[in-house]
């Protein structure tokens, strides 16, 4: 008598996922809100945290929260995440975490100061250069 081995099932494949659509909502609602200075970065293979990351600019504190107020509103009423924000109390700078895609919003100054844009340098791209409106 001879034990047959038991089959294990292959999981299906993950679908490929795209953050295409998310990326242009955010920078759609960002230009919208008149931010100042868009940029999307690429991430991919640089980090396993995000495929991309959105930096802009608010003119005054009370723009830099109502910019990350209308992200977060736009990502859920669009069904694309529940969004997690922090830093709004102050309005100096903003993260807004909506998984595939992390998004720093800032007054410019503190932009200049942490200047983050260079932390994850490679290809800088503004966002009129990456999508034609």
């Amino acid at each position: 008598m001879t034990a047959t081995q038991p089959t294990i099932a292959t999981p299906p494949a993950l679908p490929e996922h795209d953050p295409a659509p998310l990326i242009e909502l955010i920078r759609h609602t960002l230009d919208e809100g008149k931010a100042e200075d868009i940029m999307i970065i690429d991430l991919a293979g640089k980090a396993s945290f995000a495929d991309a990351m959105i930096i802009a600019s608010g003119t005054s504190s009370r723009q830099v929260i109502a910019l990350s107020e209308h992200v977060v509103s736009a990502v859920r009423d669009a069904g694309l995440g529940r969004p997690q924000m922090e830093g709004e109390e102050f309005g100096d700078w903003v993260l807004i975490d909506a998984g595939d895609v992390i998004v720093h919003v800032f007054r410019p100054e503190v932009r200049l100061y942490y200047h983050i844009e260079k932390m994850w340098a490679g290809p800088l791209v503004p966002e009129l250069a990456v999508l034609d409106d």
